[in-house]
Order: structure tokens, then C-alpha cells, then sequence
């Protein structure tokens, strides 16, 4: 699909489109200290005058809310959907999963227990309602990471989801990027555009072939890479390069 074809159906029906776009790897190069990460330069700016243009536009990540608020602070009119939709703010109101309260001791307990007990290299990321137990800086220890988090999930009820060059732990709610596009394209009715790099971004693709396959126009982009699963790049309408790829996509959905 070219891209003037792809980008068509958000030109003609701006005020019924829905624009939702991964955050790490999408909007952010992949850094080693994940706390150093930053979207590529102009990005915030774009997605806001999206936001004024398109009936949504939405960061949906599994990074906290408290992160995405760096670039996104309250006044911004983009949706933010943190902990892959566990935590939210949309339209200046925040509005958390209703079943999310109750596992912040447990993701506390076991992140503790990871900073204690778990493989050496192994970095631990605690997120308040989930926690991304890190071995970019150590691929070596990449089996004993997964393993650690298999034995953790276990007895505390905990789900292990595989990451880029990690282990993510979270609570065994059925929340996850597709969950949040489905509500939110019920919402605008038009076209679906979501943008992901990782296999985090799948349920959300998952949720495009169900919206395509009852006549919805959608648009699945993938963040190519060396890192890039088959299983999203595969399955992609458009492939940019890198972020910066991304925000010209972006840029152009403004033209």
C-alpha cells in the first residue's frame, strides 16, 4: 500500500478518525537506561495539533502515566493510556482500571524481591502496577531474567509478557493495547491508524483485522528494525525506518 493511499481515509474523515501510537521504540529511540528515554524532537507538537484536527488521538504505552505526562502534560488534548490501559487520562480526567488498585503491594512485593534475589545484570523497572525486569545491558543473562519472572508469576498471580530485551510482570487483568483501541474506535466510528514496534503492539494489530474485517478503514504501521518481530512487521500496511520515520508519517497525516 503507498502511502498517499494509506493516509486517504484520515484526510477525507478527520473528525471521526482515531490516530493511537506506541510509546518506546515508536515515538522513542530504544536507550539502554529506560529512564532516559525521549520522544524524537517535534513529535509532542505533532500529535497535539493532531489531536485538534482527528477525533482522537491517543499514546497508549506500557510505560506509567507519570512518564507520558513528561511530554503530555494536563492541558494537552492527547489521550494517554499508561500500563497498556491500567492507567489512563482522557480529556483531562484520569480514570484507572477498576480492578488495578488491589496488585500495587503485590508488584511492590515482588519488585523488591527482584532487586534481592534476581540474576545478576538483571535490571529491574518497577512501574507501580507492573514491573519490566530489563537485560539489554546483559543479554547473556536473558534465560536466567525469564526464568526468574516465570518462578515470581507463579504463586503471586502475576502475568509475564515478553518485551524487547526483557520481562514484563503484570496484574492477570484483561486490559491490554487492543482492549484500549477497540473502546476508543467504538467511540470515533472512522478510520484507525495505530503505529508499534515490539510484540506489546500485537494485541492492538489483533484488534485492526477485526475492525478491517467489518469494513472499518484501518492502517497498521510497523517500527522496522533489527529488533522488530516478523509477527508485527509481517502483518504491517506501511514499515517506516525509525521514530523519526514515524513523525514524518505523523507529520503527514497533518498535511
Amino acid at each position: 500500500m503507498d502511502r498517499a493511499t494509506a493516509l486517504a481515509p484520515f484526510h477525507s474523515s478527520p473528525a471521526t478518525a482515531l490516530v493511537a501510537v506506541d510509546f518506546d521504540g515508536t515515538l522513542s529511540p530504544i536507550v539502554d537506561d529506560p529512564a532516559s528515554a525521549r520522544p524524537v524532537d517535534g513529535i509532542p507538537e505533532v500529535l497535539e495539533e493532531l489531536a485538534g484536527r482527528m477525533g482522537e488521538v491517543a499514546v497508549v504505552s506500557g510505560r506509567p502515566l507519570a512518564f507520558l505526562e513528561q511530554w503530555f502534560p494536563h492541558g494537552s488534548r492527547v489521550g494517554l493510556y499508561g500500563l497498556y490501559g491500567l492507567e489512563a487520562r482522557r480529556r483531562g480526567e484520569r480514570v484507572d482500571h477498576p480492578s488495578s488498585g488491589v496488585w500495587r503491594e503485590t508488584i511492590a512485593d515482588v519488585a523488591a524481591r527482584a532487586v534481592r534475589t534476581g540474576p545478576e545484570g538483571m535490571e529491574v523497572e518497577s512501574k507501580g502496577l507492573s514491573i519490566t525486569l530489563h537485560y539489554r545491558q546483559h543479554p547473556e543473562v536473558a534465560d536466567a531474567v525469564e526464568a526468574w519472572a516465570r518462578g515470581a508469576a507463579a504463586p503471586s498471580g502475576l502475568r509475564c509478557r515478553p518485551a524487547k530485551m526483557s520481562v514484563e510482570l503484570h496484574p492477570p487483568i484483561d486490559e491490554d493495547k487492543g482492549t484500549v483501541l477497540v473502546r476508543l474506535a467504538d467511540e470515533v466510528g472512522g478510520p484507525v491508524f495505530f503505529g508499534g514496534d515490539d510484540v506489546g503492539d500485537l494485541p492492538a494489530f489483533e484488534a485492526l483485522d477485526r475492525l478491517a474485517a467489518d469494513g472499518r478503514p484501518v492502517l497498521r504501521v510497523a517500527v522496522d528494525g533489527p529488533e522488530a518481530p516478523l509477527a508485527l512487521t509481517e502483518r504491517a500496511d506501511l514499515l517506516v525506518d525509525d521514530p523519526h520515520g514515524m513523525a514524518d508519517l505523523l507529520g503527514d497525516l497533518l498535511d
